[in-house]
């Protein structure tokens, strides 16, 4: 098999130098040749100074920064070379036979036209990487060298099990395995962003609705791609289970975070835009993965936290049923202060601040009557979390602080009074004769 593949390769080169003698290496066809080589390089000289000219008067602009970007510039090249190129055979055409023009413009109609096709796809090296594949498949077809190829890599074959994969085939799965795994992505962008309009739906069922449809996309794109390779699927049935083998030993982690994933998605126990606090990290859930849960905190760090983590380790929603939070604020007034004047006065400064809500209203409690002053505690409800919820109090204690200030109330400081007593005869030991000493001490 191998020798009867080198024959017709070497069949194949024999019977394309023949062409290339009798159809490029002629005089009219060196002229063509020459004519063709000018073309381009005056397009492609003529297309730079008009691009830079264009730069130049409308770089700003939104809409022309994205075509240069994309394709400006290479449709510029296509579309000139393919003007200048018409002409040349209509000069040309009285006097000799144009072979090598005509084929040249077909070559660039073909790539103009690949171009502005694939101007669709997002991704700029994909874009570039699917033009030059289909370029290169347009020109061998226009040249008559497709066919010829194509039978040899479909002679070319290799044993699977009881069945033989031609290299065609091979090529063939793997270019529709491209295409359909890009329709997969692109069908799932689009449902995205249609589910996540829908107001009606929790955020965690719109999550589970996206994962799932982009999974089940993804794997119909690889067995579609299976069956036009010609693989028979039921042969899967020994690699499906292999691979299970592979994930129970291998892993283990990976398929723990992305059920554990699944299962968020399903219980809705937290879900995008949720204040969560677990193992010391508190902030706002950003986006629920198929590994990994991101929460942003407050100073802007994203932490990456496993599923599985999620579901074993203590997590505190602040915004699980609903949005109201309560915070305690506790104050210590001294014992000459008025009680009931300092417990209105902390009211009034959570009515102060915005967040604050009015409804719940803020309430303050005698809490103790400890060694050095009353202790009160403030209580009040917020309802966004998600701005914070230390930033609040700390704007409600400054209140009380200027309030208390402003009225007389006295904060408490811890005092120790120390009485010395001892014989003014003998002087105690360390203290030298005429030495005076304190009879009270003050410690703060």
């Amino acid at each position: 098999m191998e020798q009867e593949l080198i024959e017709k390769i070497t069949a194949y080169v024999m019977k394309s130098w023949a062409w290339a003698q009798a159809n490029v290496l002629e005089p009219t066809r060196l002229i063509e040749l020459a004519v063709i080589i000018v073309i381009f390089l005056l397009s492609k000289f003529a297309c730079g100074r008009l691009h830079k000219g264009l730069t130049k008067a409308f770089g700003d602009h939104p809409v022309f920064t994205r075509l240069d970007r994309r394709f400006l510039e290479p449709v510029m090249v296509a579309a000139v070379s393919l003007m200048l190129m018409w002409t040349a055979i209509l000069i040309l055409q009285p006097f000799f036979h144009t072979y090598l023009l005509s084929i040249a413009t077909s070559l660039f109609t073909a790539w103009l036209v690949i171009r502005l096709a694939v101007s669709m796809i997002a991704n700029r090296e994909l874009a570039r990487l699917v033009a030059w594949v289909a370029w290169v498949i347009a020109a061998l077809n226009i040249v008559g060298l497709l066919d010829p190829i194509t039978a040899v890599l479909a002679s070319a074959r290799l044993p699977l099990g009881e069945s033989q994969l031609s290299v065609l085939d091979i090529i063939q799965g793997i270019f529709t395995f491209a295409i359909m795994l890009w329709g997969a992505v692109a069908l799932s962008d689009l449902m995205e962003k249609r589910v996540n309009t829908l107001a009606s739906v929790p955020p965690s069922a719109r999550e589970l609705m996206n994962k799932s449809s982009k999974i089940i996309l993804v794997a119909l794109a690889f067995l579609i791609s299976l069956k036009a390779t010609g693989i028979d699927l039921t042969a899967l049935a020994v690699f499906g289970g292999a691979l299970g083998v592979g994930i129970g030993f291998g892993l283990q982690k990976v398929v723990g975070n992305f059920i554990s994933g699944i299962i968020l998605l399903v219980d809705r126990s937290i879900k995008p835009g949720d204040v969560i606090e677990t193992a010391g990290t508190y902030g706002t859930i950003n986006k629920l993965a198929a590994r990994y849960t991101s929460v942003i905190t407050r100073d802007g760090t994203e932490f990456l936290i496993p599923n599985e983590d999620m579901i074993t380790q203590p997590v505190v929603n602040w915004s699980h049923s609903h949005r109201l939070v309560r915070r305690h604020i506790p104050v210590q007034v001294s014992y000459g202060s008025d009680i009931r004047k300092a417990m209105q006065l902390m009211v009034d400064a959570a009515l102060e601040e915005s967040r604050v809500l009015k409804a719940p209203e803020p309430r303050t409690l005698v809490r103790a009557f400890a060694s050095d002053g009353v202790d009160l505690e403030l209580r009040l409800w917020i309802e966004d979390p998600q701005n914070g919820v230390a930033n609040v109090a700390s704007e409600v204690m400054l209140h009380i602080w200027d309030k208390f200030h402003a009225e007389g109330i006295e904060f408490p400081f811890p005092q120790r009074v120390v009485h010395i007593t001892h014989d003014m005869d003998t002087p105690p030991a360390g203290i030298m004769p005429g030495m005076e000493v304190g009879a009270r001490v003050a410690d703060e």
